[in-house]
């Protein structure tokens, strides 16, 4: 049994791996502001709530808990957000991330996990993309993730860290046992919004572009089940424990799904129609980001399991009635 740091462990994607962490019999100790998380969604470890950027609250945590490892999710998410505030995602991501690996080296805890994303890519020349293609991020967000990056190399330098960054592509889905899922405030994920439509929270989605190159002129993107990521995260850790120096591994299927695709297919599993309205394109959206994860399934024994559309889609839907009840 071990004890694990997850900061932003009251988010989506960190509340999923706590589950899976205790689970597999270890403790999750949550570390979160709790002003995008959910105390509500912290259910498998004790919390303690503070800032990324709050060294001294850090070294006090691990003082307490004394964890052999971090995993690292308290991050901003949002693309468009960070077209608007680039100096906050900077801060949030690259300076959060740098005071964290501070506070490890200042109690000698040597291995971390992080989330990275596929936006460290920007607009790829090809398609599935490989870990070796060129890092061109066409937002801030992605920038600031692949600094992110370069930022845990220098520290494998300076203080002997072992980490691995895992690239996720789309996260989509919900705990299937209904206990934790997505839950943005607001909310700008098109799989959630889908069913916000279908729910009559909204009154239509917006399909940002109909004349991209692809089958049917919307966006593909490659949508990989949250509790896929989870399991992800559980054998990065494994990964870094066991060798030294850094990583980087796409998290994804190796198959894409058109916006269009995703409404058609919430259509089925809902039984309820979805209107749907045509919006202008997004500046700096790529038309098509699907994951080549050989290395994710070759080095650390990784495979997506529950990540067909109709699956993710269907757990999604029903975390969403549970928050609508």
């Amino acid at each position: 049994m071990a004890t694990i740091l997850v900061t932003g462990g009251a988010g989506y994607v960190g509340s999923h791996a706590c589950k899976a962490l205790a689970r597999a019999g270890h403790v999750p100790v949550t570390y979160d502001s709790l002003i995008r998380g959910h105390r509500e969604l912290v259910k498998w470890g004790p919390l303690e709530v503070g800032d990324i950027h709050d060294r001294m609250r850090l070294a006090e945590v691990m003082k307490v808990h004394r964890p052999s490892a971090v995993m690292h999710f308290a991050s901003f998410i949002f693309v468009n957000e960070s077209v608007a505030q680039p100096d906050l995602y900077e801060h949030n991501i690259v300076g959060g991330t740098q005071t964290l690996v501070d506070a490890m080296a200042g109690a000698d805890v040597k291995a971390l996990v992080v989330s990275s994303s596929a936006a460290v890519y920007g607009i790829p020349s090809s398609v599935p993309i490989r870990e070796d293609a060129p890092c061109r991020p066409v937002n801030p967000y992605g920038a600031a993730k692949l600094k992110m990056e370069h930022l845990l190399a220098r520290a494998q330098c300076d203080h002997g860290l072992s980490w691995v960054a895992l690239r996720y592509f789309n996260a989509a889905g919900a705990d299937p046992e209904g206990e934790t899922g997505e839950w943005h405030e607001p909310e700008n994920h098109l799989i959630p919004l889908v069913l916000d439509a279908a729910l009559g929270k909204s009154e239509a989605i917006t399909i940002h572009g109909d004349d991209y190159p692809t089958p049917d002129g919307t966006c593909v993107r490659d949508y990989i089940h949250v509790m896929d990521l989870a399991d992800a995260h559980l054998l990065a850790w494994r990964y870094a424990i066991g060798n030294r120096g850094g990583a980087a591994f796409n998290l994804g299927t190796g198959h894409g799904a058109s916006v269009q695709d995703v409404v058609t297919t919430a259509r089925k599993v809902t039984g309820r129609n979805i209107p749907v309205r045509l919006g202008k394109r997004r500046e700096g959206d790529p038309p098509a980001l699907v994951a080549d994860s050989t290395n994710a399934q070759r080095v650390l024994g990784w495979a997506p399991r529950r990540s067909d559309l109709a699956s993710q889609i269907s757990d999604a839907w029903s975390w969403q009635l549970s928050l609508s009840r």
